[in-house]
């Protein structure tokens, strides 16, 4: 019998990615124990559109588990996910910002409480079904986190926070995979009943409150107060219906007569409630600031560095060059040419080639945080809300 490479512990969101992962860690000679994590529960009835903390999603990774013969539990991370992913959504929504939960996910319950949990169960490795790669580099020393081989499904942007400690325990088996397709057609001829599901779209925690713009009602209704849309020059043009409905670069649903004049988004400023308008032209900028960041290829910013940046997740690579601040985990970043529509809140992530040098938070110029008791009011509104559609399981 072949000696096991070792234990790894794999998050399996009862989609197909997922179920490859733990066939291809099978064959390449791993012990693999599969974990659902259950954090929130959609209430749509058809298995197959279930996101991936659904009761369908449950039930479709036990199914690929059996199958497979590996282990599967459910892990029930209900309060860590509250305490920061559903308390992060709603803080940046207060602050006029748009933020990304799924980041926010990754860093605190998907990789952070799930390698807690695999030293519990003394298992040697973590997993997921994520598109993208790890290496080794002996020159420096450090982990590196790189793209996918199939660019049009890397992951690495929602990824770039990874710590070295996690870098060096995670393995993300489909890296190397050329296409979904093939992901797929491996997937049908193990026979496991995933292979044609459709890929989740939804944020887990509000598609059963009918969309975010409905769960921020029912959590944080201050954000949902009218205010003026102004355009730059500082002239008031309409009432807003609550800056949580807002993003920057938005055109639509707008709720003001432009004359048949395009005018979008350009500001979010929360603290006096207000909503500024422009032309699109106005929607280009060459520089932003990005706070909290992680440095991943590199300890930390010594001097300026040419990268590759991208300021949202489907958003194209743009050249730019990294100014070190004061502050170790502040960069300022200038672009070669104007990007459109640089969005607070959103994560700005930097690439060196195929490798991720790090990444943060785009900040807000001069904002002001929202208070701290309002916000943790929301998040105990949150629980209540969603209590009903959570499942059982082994609380972390």
């Amino acid at each position: 019998m072949a000696r096991k490479r070792g234990t790894v512990l794999l998050a399996m969101s009862g989609g197909v990615d997922s179920s490859v992962a733990a066939a291809i860690l099978q064959k390449r000679g791993f012990e693999v124990v599969g974990v659902t994590m259950q954090i929130w529960q959609e209430s749509h009835p058809d298995p197959r559109h279930g996101g991936c903390c659904s009761l369908g999603a449950v039930e479709d990774a036990r199914r690929v588990a059996r199958r497979l013969g590996i282990p599967h539990y459910v892990l029930n991370f209900r309060r860590v996910f509250a305490d920061t992913v559903i308390r992060d959504f709603i803080h940046e929504y207060r602050r006029g910002r748009t933020p990304n939960p799924c980041v926010q996910c990754n860093r605190f319950v998907k990789f952070d409480a799930l390698l807690r949990k695999a030293d519990e169960l003394g298992c040697d490795y973590i997993a997921t079904g994520h598109y993208a790669r790890t290496r080794y580099n002996p020159h420096t020393g450090r982990y590196n986190l790189l793209r996918a081989v199939n660019k049009d499904k890397d992951q690495s942007y929602v990824l770039y926070m990874l710590s070295q400690e996690q870098l060096r325990r995670v393995i993300f088996p489909l890296g190397t995979m050329p296409s979904k397709d093939e992901v797929r057609r491996f997937a049908a001829e193990l026979g496991l009943w995933t292979a044609n599901k459709p890929d989740s779209q939804e944020i887990c925690f509000v598609a059963h409150a009918g969309g975010y713009h409905q769960f921020l009602r029912e959590v944080t209704p201050d954000a949902f107060t009218p205010g003026e849309i102004r355009d730059k020059h500082g002239r008031v043009l309409g009432t807003h219906q609550g800056i949580a409905m807002y993003t920057i670069g938005q055109r639509r649903r707008l709720g003001i007569n432009t004359g048949g004049k395009p005018l979008f988004v350009l500001r979010i400023i929360p603290e006096e409630n207000a909503i500024i308008v422009g032309d699109e032209a106005d929607l280009y900028e060459r520089e932003m600031i990005v706070g909290d960041v992680e440095w991943s290829s590199i300890p930390y910013l010594e001097k300026p560095l040419r990268v590759m940046a991208k300021i949202r997740y489907n958003a194209p690579m743009a050249r730019a060059t990294l100014y070190p601040l004061d502050d170790p985990r502040r960069v300022h970043v200038v672009f070669d040419e104007p990007v459109r529509a640089i969005t607070p809140g959103q994560f700005g992530v930097f690439y060196r080639g195929e490798t991720v040098v790090g990444g943060g938070v785009i900040e807000t110029p001069h904002a002001t945080n929202p208070d701290a008791e309002t916000t943790d009011r929301a998040v105990r509104r949150a629980l209540q809300i969603v209590q009903p559609f959570l499942l059982e399981g082994a609380e972390i």
